[in-house]
């Protein structure tokens, strides 16, 4: 996960998880960032920086395309 690099930050957990499950469909490694912390105390998600999605770089194409199309239908990226 060393490898891992941030392709998009979230301020709240609620606009995580129709990603999640986006990304567990198309099998794509990832992990967020700070996502426990903002959980439990959600007014310290900008002191943090943020919930950081991070991705292997090999996905960043695949992971960018899912998130332009959550964006354009859902308009929550």
């Amino acid at each position: 996960m060393e490898d891992f690099k941030t392709i998009t930050i979230f301020n709240y957990t609620h606009e995580i998880v129709v990603l999640k499950h986006r990304l567990d469909q198309e099998e794509i490694q990832y992990y967020f960032e700070n996502e426990t912390m903002s959980s439990i105390a959600p007014f310290y998600s900008n002191a943090l920086g943020g919930i950081k999605l991070k991705i292997h770089p090999n996905d960043f194409e695949k992971v960018q395309n899912i998130l332009d199309e959550l964006n354009s239908n859902l308009n929550i990226v």
